[in-house]
């Protein structure tokens, strides 16, 4: 179930929802974290950039997802890069004592965001390990085991999750396929042993 539908109406009253447009900067880098978000439409990214205009992504956050969570209870709640739309969409913001209110006394909906939460740390710490591996190819076979079989968007989107170049990544793809290490099938790249 989906995290909004989880709260009462009193409870949706708490927050404030916000419309975004395409490449609007919802947040900025350093900006103090005072809200929870949770997005109702569309996708967003937090990102910064280098002095060379190169982005990095850190984090994207699509429909159902939440963003500020980890750091709006820190002692250094400030964002690490930009609150970006990545489309247009909306969300609702909850500050730290509404949603505080609403942790206590929605099980439903602290259960959810409990999940959300492990989620996140679990995905956290596989990008971790994936940064700790040397090599292109032990990264790719990591990221395939985690998520196998794996439907990409493009060799681009591979690539900003495997943290290789775009061209790199397209040869380390032809190369394992043609070593039968891996499969393709259009979008679609799974293990050899899986298939059945």
């Amino acid at each position: 179930m989906k995290l909004f539908e989880l709260l009462t109406e009193n409870e949706r009253k708490l927050g404030r929802l916000l419309k975004f447009k395409k490449e609007q900067i919802i947040f900025h880098e350093d900006d103090e974290c005072s809200y929870v978000g949770i997005v109702l439409k569309g996708e967003i990214k937090i990102a910064s950039f280098t002095l060379s205009g190169k982005e990095i992504v850190y984090n994207v956050v699509i429909e159902n997802q939440m963003f500020g969570n980890n750091l709006i209870f820190s002692k250094n709640p400030y964002y690490k890069g930009h609150v970006l739309a990545d489309s247009d969409g909306e969300l609702i913001l909850f500050n730290k004592e509404n949603l505080l209110k609403i942790l206590q006394s929605n099980v439903s909906f602290l259960e959810a965001y409990l999940s959300l939460q492990a989620e996140f740390s679990k995905n956290l710490n596989n990008t971790i390990k994936l940064l700790s591996l040397s090599s292109a190819e032990e990264r790719l076979l990591y990221y395939l085991k985690q998520n196998n079989p794996l439907k990409i968007k493009s060799i681009s989107a591979l690539s900003e999750s495997l943290y290789l170049s775009r061209e790199a990544t397209s040869r380390l793809v032809s190369k394992m396929v043609k070593e039968g290490k891996i499969n393709r099938n259009g979008n679609i790249i799974y293990l050899p042993k899986d298939i059945k």
